[in-house]
């Protein structure tokens, strides 16, 4: 694709990235062929060739609206054009450089912009979000149908945790949201890896790996999220940590560019690029230290759908090896249709767009469950709450699958 930016905007390492991005696209539209919201609207302007165009505008100098803007928003930032686009066109990062320009110059109404502050006032804070969620949770049974689909039920959050430790020792980030929500998922894969012989350790100063600030074009604010983590998790990794393991799929993508999005800041660039190094699905992690002595068989040949969230298949490439691990432990996986594309979930999507949201939602528990499954499985907090509230079957985090299959603590 032949490019005219700014000069002004060529002087910046932004700009020059966005060009050379630019350039690798050659207009074959293999990409809104998996594009979620192009299959819904049938909107050139809602595929990623679309508003790779509208992106090339803005950054030539033309004037971006509020439509520029909203064709923009509603991009799921799946990154299934991504595992399409045959000339490798990094989206995702021209998509992030032409939202916030675009940010800038477009003022949102009063509403739009209220929504997104309480956003990120709300969702990276536990202190903040964990009371109002359990007030939630108190006045669950006396809600109408309507708003109770949209409160979670309190997990049990009392589980027994490995006292002993292990030479082998790996960061555990915990997360904004998820140990509000189901705690259960952090403490399956703390026993999990005990199993294993790993101790998993939670810096109590870390917090949200910044995305939901990233993905709302705050970009100073995710990077303070982004230095206060790499803080706390340095004096662990000096100490001989192996490495970062994150739960929750739609996390690792942001703590595994870490290093990309910190590599002109002087005190933490070198830090930032360990970091990203050492981030590691906990797929990888399992997949990696496996060891069958260590579990039992399923036994009952359960029968489970898995959902590959975006996040894991298109954002940091994996494939298959969730469905590996539970294949030997016995489960009986159901064939799932049109796996590539996003339940509609995707962040803080479901509350800004909840319209294309709810479809995608409803197009994809239809394909999960047309095999008749005893239950989803899944690998990101957001995709198993998003799904869960109009679900027939019970969804969860695939590590809890294998907690009640351990057979044996190994020594220490």
């Amino acid at each position: 694709m032949q490019t005219s930016l700014t000069q002004t905007l060529l002087h910046t390492s932004a700009g020059q990235e966005a060009d050379k991005i630019l350039r690798n696209c050659v207009h074959c539209g293999f990409c809104n062929a998996t594009c979620p919201t192009y299959q819904l609207t049938g909107d050139e302007l809602d595929g990623p060739r679309g508003r790779i165009y509208l992106i090339k505008q803005v950054l030539e100098g033309k004037q971006a609206t509020r439509k520029t803007q909203s064709h923009l928003d509603r991009c799921l930032s799946c990154r299934a054009c991504e595992t399409t686009c045959p000339s490798g066109v990094d989206y995702h990062r021209l998509l992030d450089t032409g939202r916030d320009m675009v940010e800038q110059v477009v003022e949102r109404s009063i509403g739009d912009r209220l929504m997104r502050r309480t956003l990120r006032m709300l969702l990276p804070w536990p202190a903040r979000f964990t009371p109002l969620l359990r007030v939630g949770q108190f006045v669950r049974p006396l809600l109408p149908p309507v708003l109770k689909q949209h409160i979670p039920v309190k997990q049990d959050s009392n589980r027994t945790l490995p006292t002993g430790q292990h030479a082998r020792v790996m960061l555990l980030l915990d997360g904004c949201v998820q140990p509000s929500l189901a705690p259960q998922i952090n403490s399956a894969t703390i026993r999990v890896l005990d199993a294993l012989g790993i101790t998993a350790v939670s810096e109590k100063n870390s917090g949200c790996c910044g995305a939901v600030s990233h993905h709302l074009s705050a970009v100073t604010e995710a990077k303070a999220f982004m230095r206060t983590n790499i803080d706390a998790w340095w004096p662990a990794i000096e100490q001989g940590a192996e490495a970062i393991v994150v739960t929750a799929s739609g996390c690792a993508p942001m703590v595994k560019d870490y290093g990309r999005l910190l590599a002109t800041d002087s005190a933490y660039a070198s830090k930032a690029k360990r970091v990203s190094e050492l981030a590691k699905d906990i797929s990888e992690i399992i997949t990696a230290e496996f060891n069958r002595d260590a579990f039992a068989d399923s036994g009952d040949k359960t029968r489970v759908a898995f959902h590959s969230p975006c996040t894991l298949q298109h954002g940091q490439r994996i494939t298959g090896k969730v469905e590996n691990i539970l294949t030997q432990l016995g489960f009986q996986l159901t064939p799932v249709a049109d796996s590539h594309l996003c339940c509609g979930s995707a962040g803080t999507y479901s509350i800004l767009e909840p319209g294309l949201s709810s479809t995608l939602r409803d197009n994809k528990l239809s394909t999960l469950q047309a095999g008749q499954p005893d239950m989803i499985a899944t690998a990101n907090i957001g995709c198993l709450m998003h799904m869960a509230a109009q679900a027939d079957v019970p969804l969860r985090h695939w590590i809890e699958l294998l907690e009640p299959l351990i057979l044996q603590q190994p020594t220490t």
